[in-house]
């Protein structure tokens, strides 16, 4: 939690501590009472949606490096495939013009190749059975780019949740030390509005695009 929340906190104590001690009027310090208690719940929310920020952020990027690892191998796997094609269609051409003796030994070494081609574009057992053939690579790749986006938006909407908390405990604890009634009411609009965004952070981050 920022500095900022907790010197505004500690603001407010000071102010309630000095109308009770100054014979301040009742209904005054019971409602500041309560405002210090919504400040209180403010700065529990604000502090979950910083850290379910910053967890969500730390998850967006782990899936984008897992998703570049994962594009880097298909394209080593896609050029040795590419390489192997090549070799084996070319040794096709020399099997056409060798004696027959030569022909069966290179068309068994151009059905290994094939069959390592093949094994080069789909290999699903491999990896336990996540697979490491460019079809599952490419796959594989594409899904956590899928939840490298799904963290972001998490991400965004903690982001405007916290900001949304901060600024309402500043004009909560503003009602405290200037008396104004209308602040907190504001407050308690804004309060509203950043609990939608944790929400819909936590079951819905696409519904809005904040990025």
């Amino acid at each position: 939690m920022s500095h900022g929340v907790h010197a505004v906190q500690h603001e407010v104590e000071h102010k309630i501590e000095h109308d009770e001690h100054g014979g301040g009027h009742g209904d005054s310090t019971d409602r500041n009472k309560k405002v210090a208690l919504l400040i209180a719940v403010l700065a529990l929310f604000l502090a979950f949606s910083e850290t379910m920020g910053k967890s969500a952020q730390t998850a967006a990027l782990n899936s984008q490096i897992e998703a570049s690892n994962l594009w880097n191998f298909f394209q080593a796997k896609n050029i040795r495939r590419t390489s192997t094609i090549i070799a084996s269609e070319q040794t096709k051409l020399i099997a056409a013009a060798a004696d027959p003796a030569q022909k069966a030994a290179i068309e068994k070494q151009v059905d290994a190749w094939n069959k390592t081609a093949a094994r080069y574009r789909s290999e699903p057992e491999a990896a336990d059975g996540k697979g490491e053939g460019t079809v599952e690579l490419s796959r594989r790749a594409i899904e956590e780019q899928h939840h490298r986006d799904e963290y972001l938006a998490k991400y965004h909407h903690y982001e405007f949740a916290s900001a949304a908390f901060q600024i309402v405990i500043v004009l909560a604890s503003a009602t405290v030390i200037t008396g104004m009634v209308v602040l907190s009411f504001l407050a308690g609009g804004l309060g509203v509005i950043g609990l939608v965004f944790m929400a819909f952070g936590v079951i819905a981050p696409h519904v809005l695009h904040l990025h």
